[in-house]
């Protein structure tokens, strides 16, 4: 090879070092970019966030309005920040209650912890905050917590809203949960999370700047790990504390007909089978229901209007 040749070869390697290194600039500053915004969004929530202790260990929460309360029940890699953000706009017509839940920011994880066990967590923070009844609203996971609370605590729920939650099988699971509920441990780490985060739109139907609302992980990593082990698969392993036609207080079910990680033919087969029920499907909005929410709005007024 002549030194000509040498040096094209040597000037075409040199070009793709630098393309290269611009990328990986590019994505570098991405990352860094996109975690300080959620840094820094988190902090101004945990600024917020009380912290009460209970049998189960401390629950810290965010209690912001006035009017009807809710005890929000967030949804997987959530926390009090993604709970409150569920009724964020509604703090002028409502009192937004959201915890976190067992291993979410600021709260603990008790030892061989169940769902029963956080409801009852749930009902002690009700007892500290002094308030006998109120309206429940529950998003994808942490609908298991909020039906199971429905349950044994009709006595203290106005009201069950369900967004695009999770729902029992329609008849019963000839077995135990078989395979992941949620994403491996691996993943729960900010990197990890945001190198996959352009597959949330095919796979989860979700915008990929949610990543900006899951950061930080580690704050949220036990929490996560729990609900794939445990809450998850609830409703399979434990299908018999999940009869939800034996419901006694009002319910309120949203979901979009296009949800990817909650399946609404559940939410439609149960609203009909819940004894005092309203349902409201939407064509798109996918799990966070986008572009629904003058629409909710509207149908969460009425609901507490007639049930208050």
């Amino acid at each position: 090879m002549d030194n000509k040749k040498k040096r094209k070869k040597s000037k075409k390697k040199m070009i793709a070092l630098c393309i290269l290194g611009i990328v990986v600039l590019a994505l570098a500053v991405d990352f860094i970019v996109v975690r300080k915004i959620a840094l820094d969004r988190f902090a101004t929530y945990k600024a917020k966030a009380k912290t009460v202790n209970t049998s189960y260990g401390k629950i810290s929460y965010i209690d912001e309005g006035e009017g009807e309360s809710f005890l929000v029940f967030h949804g997987i890699t959530g926390g009090y920040d993604q709970g409150f953000d569920v009724l964020s706009g509604r703090t002028g017509d409502y009192r937004v209650i959201a915890p976190s839940r067992f291993g979410y920011p600021g709260s603990d994880i008790p030892k061989d912890a169940t769902v029963d066990m956080q409801v009852e967590a749930f009902v002690e923070l009700l007892d500290e905050l002094g308030i006998e009844k109120t309206f429940l609203v529950a998003t994808s996971a942490g609908g298991a917590v909020a039906q199971r609370f429905a349950l044994m605590h009709p006595e203290r729920c106005k009201g069950l809203v369900l967004y695009c939650s999770g729902y029992p099988e329609i008849e019963k699971p000839d077995g135990p949960f078989e395979g992941m509920a949620g994403p491996p441990e691996a993943l729960c780490n900010d990197f990890a999370m945001w190198l996959i985060s352009p597959l949330f739109k095919p796979i989860m139907g979700m915008d990929r700047s949610v990543i900006k609302q899951i950061m930080p992980m580690k704050e949220r990593k036990a929490g996560i790990v729990f609900d794939g082990d445990v809450v998850n698969k609830d409703h399979t392993n434990n299908y018999d504390n999940y009869n939800l036609r034996t419901l006694k207080v009002p319910v309120l079910i949203i979901h979009s007909e296009d949800d990817k990680l909650a399946d609404p033919e559940k939410a439609k087969y149960w609203s009909k089978e819940i004894p005092d029920c309203t349902a409201v499907f939407f064509i798109g909005g996918g799990h966070l229901m986008t572009g629904n929410s003058q629409e909710i709005n509207d149908v969460l007024d009425e609901f507490v209007e007639k049930n208050k």
